[in-house]
């Protein structure tokens, strides 16, 4: 199925409100992923050997904000391109550093729930079930697009 044009106006809107405040968003999405999935932590070698608090690490702020806008920005883009709209090279790499870390379908399936919540959480008086559904069908799509490049990067 593809992402209508009121799944994208959904998206859209609640991007646009979310937009000022993608930094802190990104880090309460990952706080949130945290929370359910302690083990989570591993995954990510930057935060293994720190003693900063999660909530200040600047490496994980700055991840945090990256991935929640790369996530918004593909959503505001689906239905316009049709598919999934990362630069193939970074789409190649977050495959690798996926398939290179093990992560799972379980995985992913934290990463929405998460996803989720904290956008209900940032656009409360908007939220309803067909934004909820039109976000999830993006997210789905980007996970799509991400897995199909799970494997290794060739050797450069």
């Amino acid at each position: 199925m593809g992402f209508t044009a009121e799944q994208e106006a959904l998206v859209v809107k609640s991007w646009d409100v979310m937009k000022k405040d993608a930094a802190a968003l990104g880090l309460k999405l990952f706080l949130r992923i945290f929370e359910i999935a302690p083990s989570a932590r591993r995954l990510f070698s930057f935060l293994r050997d720190s003693d900063v608090a999660l909530d200040k690490n600047p490496k994980l702020k700055a991840h945090a904000m990256a991935v929640f806008v790369m996530t918004c920005e593909s959503a505001v883009q689906l239905r316009k391109a049709g598919e999934v709209t990362v630069r193939e090279s970074t789409l190649k790499k977050l495959g690798a550093s996926h398939f290179k870390h093990g992560v799972v379908d379980e995985h992913f399936e934290v990463v929405r729930f998460s996803l989720l919540e904290t956008i209900k959480e940032a656009v409360p008086d908007i939220w309803c079930p067909e934004m909820k559904n039109a976000w999830g069908e993006a997210y789905d799509q980007l996970v799509a697009a991400i897995k199909e490049e799970m494997k290794p990067l060739p050797p450069s």
